[in-house]
């Protein structure tokens, strides 16, 4: 299972990005998709992430800026970013959780992270 995510870039301080996740390969289901980040010297933490039925759950720093939404039948979500800041820099990770097989146990899976710079 690959998970390949794209849309990092520059932004100044208010403005937007969406950022993609695709996941591709051996897939039976996915359970929890999402989005992480990680700043230098710092852990990874929680932005958003959403369950096949659609719920979501947001760190409370990206509520009412950030909306995750997800495409069960094409294995994507996507994060549109609003009103950026400068803390918000950091590199973005993709995250799913994957059955492989209907015999197969869950695993999660992180994408290659990309790069979100807010500066103005």
């Amino acid at each position: 299972v690959q998970l390949q995510a794209s849309g990092g870039g520059l932004v100044q301080p208010g403005g937007s990005l969406r950022l993609s996740c695709a996941a591709s390969g051996s897939i039976f289901s996915i359970g929890v998709m999402g989005w992480y980040r990680q700043s230098p010297g710092k852990q990874r933490e929680l932005v958003a992430i959403t369950t096949s039925d659609g719920s979501a759950k947001y760190a409370d720093s990206v509520k009412d800026r950030f909306t995750i939404s997800r495409d069960n039948a094409a294995n994507t979500v996507s994060l549109q970013m609003n009103s950026l800041k400068l803390e918000d820099t950091s590199v973005y990770y993709c995250y799913a959780v994957v059955r492989e097989s209907v015999d197969a146990s869950p695993s999660g899976y992180w994408g290659q992270g990309t790069q979100v710079t807010v500066s103005s």
